[in-house]
């Protein structure tokens, strides 16, 4: 009997599949089953994908494709329609794909089957339309909890919390290579320690993930015979896991397999086309997550690297300060960007003051590699001109020059994005400026010079909470003119004094403006106590760049985040003394007639938490007329000094104001339409005692005003 006859008893027909050309052979039998003569027929794909249900034709183009990537068997169950769309049977296909080139042929065969009736299919071999649709729905779940996962650790634990409908497996594991040899990422649903047999295996051990790793195409054992009888010499290492059935998938990315994923299952699987298709979907996605997440614990560590090695180790061993700093890039790309800080042991001069430190921050302009590496090598240039002595406007003089230099041989483009961004930054970004502010201090004296280059000013905070920020002069950012001058400005930190300086980033972030983010920032020093510094500098970065800070946003809501650096001293007293008064000094010179605005505002800072606002107002009017006179009746510059001590009776202010003219101010009785004369009047009125005090070479005039006992804030 031939072998055409044996298939037509059986209702069993032959078919080919060319998909080349195109077209489909069918035999005798093959036809009836499809609804047409039965004679051997060659009809077009088109003709034939007319007789199937379009449910079931897209089916199988997926089964197909599968089965073409893997080189397994592609099984289906289709419906055949007729000319007015009714479904008059259901056949089996069961089909080899032939690979030639890029094209391939299936052979193989349709069989027609009965319909099954509802409550027979078997507990693991659901092809519902309901189980289709749970499918989907859990594809479309593991795809979005994958792409969202950000280490390795963590799309591992994602897909061991998969839960496949219908056959979820107990037992999971990821194997990369390392060169020739196999490796365990990660595994779930074994002990610890399970993975020692498997790990650094060589990949041309007969083993499963191996062969998968070695060839690119899927394996799957439905049963333990299976296992034993294809890897009879790794059976012993999976035997003892007791597991019934198991499928090894490739992780390919980008054409390339980089690992194998196993799935491990206690109970009995077909592993029916569906079933693959779904391990085979979960298994580029996975691969997709754990490629990515490669490249961002890459880049992590990358900047973490850059990091480590571009900011200072701000260690113990100098006595009588403490400091701390932060650190805190913005978020994008690799993490890195322009900020930086530094501390700097300077060298002694002749006739001692020896123990002196430089203190640097600054920020280059841009939040990419290329403001990193200009970070780098403005921050070597600073320490070099730092340890050869000069002094601070020196050193930002010198560094302008470097930064120029640099700058003068960058033909890398023509914009200049001043963050960084596209404009700039993305194609090279042409030259880069960088604020600094550059401070060298003297830890026996306390006195401090400062020179800034278009950075924000430096603040301190007083031993009773008291802050104020110091106005310093300054010039432009480094990098932009060659021969720039940076003056000095000195000021004197008293013990149990705090200074901070720090980056825009933590003023502007959250939306602020400098101004606005200022005062949350001068908020957070008042409020904080104690003397831990590393606790305030966690408490000002939490605060600023935390998740609460976008809960109160400022008036410039869509203003790009910036990186932060901040960085704190502390100058500690040997002994313990007594409570330090609060003061405050300032120099305005004659060609500065514009900074008395400035020093009103630092008498009322100075003041913030008197009781008496009519004395404040006093004070501030005292001030500008002191000053004032200063400027207009002399030729010289004008010292400020203010102070708050505790007294018996109370807090009291002392302001004095110094120059170098010996002529003495007399109390003269202007008219009505005088426009001067009224200063001496006005602190008669006004001040509780002032007075006039020759000093050999000049001046002072002082005031004093003394807040009432009991008042709050006063002292106790």
């Amino acid at each position: 009997m031939r072998t055409e006859d044996v298939l037509a008893a059986i209702a069993t027909g032959l078919w080919r599949w060319d998909n080349a050309s195109g077209t489909v052979s069918l035999d005798a039998e093959a036809a009836r089953l499809l609804g047409l003569p039965a004679e051997p027929v060659r009809l077009s794909e088109a003709a034939v994908r007319s007789r199937f249900h379009p449910v079931d034709w897209n089916e199988i183009d997926g089964v197909v494709n599968l089965a073409v990537a893997e080189g397994t068997l592609a099984e289906a169950r289709l419906r055949i329609m007729d000319g007015e769309g009714r479904v008059v049977r259901t056949v089996r296909s069961r089909s080899k794909p032939l690979i030639e080139g890029s094209d391939y042929q299936l052979v193989g065969t349709l069989q027609e089957v009965a319909d099954p009736q509802p409550g027979t299919a078997g507990p693991h071999t659901p092809i519902t339309g309901d189980w289709r649709r749970s499918r989907e729905a859990f594809l479309l779940d593991a795809g979005r909890a994958l792409a969202e996962a950000r280490s390795t650790a963590e799309v591992l634990r994602v897909a061991a919390s998969l839960s496949m409908p219908g056959f979820s497996p107990d037992g999971l594991a990821v194997f990369g290579m390392s060169g020739e040899r196999l490796t365990v990422i990660g595994h779930h649903g074994q002990r610890d320690g399970d993975e020692g047999p498997f790990t650094s295996m060589s990949l041309a051990t007969d083993y499963p993930a191996a062969e998968v790793v070695r060839t690119g195409r899927a394996i799957y054992l439905p049963s333990p015979e299976e296992y034993r009888r294809r890897f009879p010499m790794t059976w012993p290492l999976a035997e003892r896991f007791e597991r019934h059935s198991w499928a090894f998938v490739p992780l390919v990315v980008a054409g390339r397999t980089m690992g194998a994923w196993m799935a491990a299952f206690k109970h009995p699987v077909t592993f029916t086309p569906d079933e693959r298709s779904v391990l085979t979907t979960v298994a580029r996605m996975l691969a997709q997550a754990l490629a990515r997440a490669g490249v961002a614990e890459s880049e992590r560590e990358l900047s973490l690297g850059l990091q480590r090695t571009m900011m200072p180790v701000l260690g113990p061993g100098i006595p009588g300060i403490q400091v701390a700093a932060r650190y805190v890039p913005t978020g994008g790309g690799l993490q890195v960007g322009g900020d930086w800080y530094d501390m700097i042991r300077l060298p002694g001069r002749t006739g001692g003051g020896a123990g002196r430190i430089a203190l640097v921050i600054g920020d280059v302009q841009g939040h990419d590699v290329r403001a990193a590496a200009l970070m780098g090598q403005l921050r070597i240039a600073l320490r070099a001109y730092a340890s050869e002595g000069h002094r601070p406007d020196a050193v930002l003089s010198r560094a302008s020059r470097f930064l120029y230099g640099v700058n003068d041989g960058d033909d890398g483009g023509d914009g200049v994005d001043g963050e960084g961004g596209a404009d700039g930054a993305g194609r090279g970004g042409g030259p880069r400026f960088a604020t600094c502010l550059y401070l060298e201090v003297d830890l026996e004296s306390g006195t401090v010079d400062i020179a800034r280059a278009g950075h924000p000013d430096p603040a301190v905070r007083m031993p009773d909470g008291t802050v104020l920020l110091r106005p310093t002069a300054g010039g432009l950012p480094l990098g932009i003119d060659a021969d720039t001058d940076y003056p000095t400005t000195r000021l004197t930190l008293e013990p149990g004094e705090t200074l901070m300086i720090c980056t825009d980033g933590l003023l502007e972030t959250g939306g602020h403006d400098l101004d606005s983010g200022w005062e949350r920032v001068r908020k957070l020093l008042e409020q904080h106590r104690g003397d831990d510094l590393e606790e305030l500098a966690d408490t000002l970065v939490e605060a600023v760049h935390g998740p609460g800070s976008h809960h109160t946003t400022g008036p410039l809501a869509d203003r790009r985040e910036d990186d932060i650096a901040v960085l704190l001293l502390s100058r500690r007293p040997a002994t313990t003394v007594r409570e330090a008064p609060r003061r405050m000094l300032m120099t305005i010179a004659q060609a500065e007639p514009e900074r008395i605005a400035e020093a009103r505002e630092q008498v009322r800072q100075l003041l913030h938490d008197w009781t008496d606002r009519d004395q404040l107002d006093s004070a501030v009017l005292m001030v500008s007329e002191m000053v004032t006179n200063v400027l207009v009746h002399t030729d010289g510059d004008a010292l400020l000094t203010a102070g708050v001590t505790c007294g018996e009776k109370g807090r009291r202010l002392r302001v004095e104001v110094s120059d170098a003219s010996d002529e003495l101010p007399h109390k003269r009785h202007p008219g009505e339409m005088a426009s001067s004369g009224r200063g001496l009047v006005l602190m008669e009125m006004l001040a509780e005692a002032w007075g006039v005090e020759p000093r050999g070479e000049g001046k002072t005039i002082w005031f004093e005003l003394t807040e009432p006992t009991g008042a709050e804030g006063c002292c106790p």
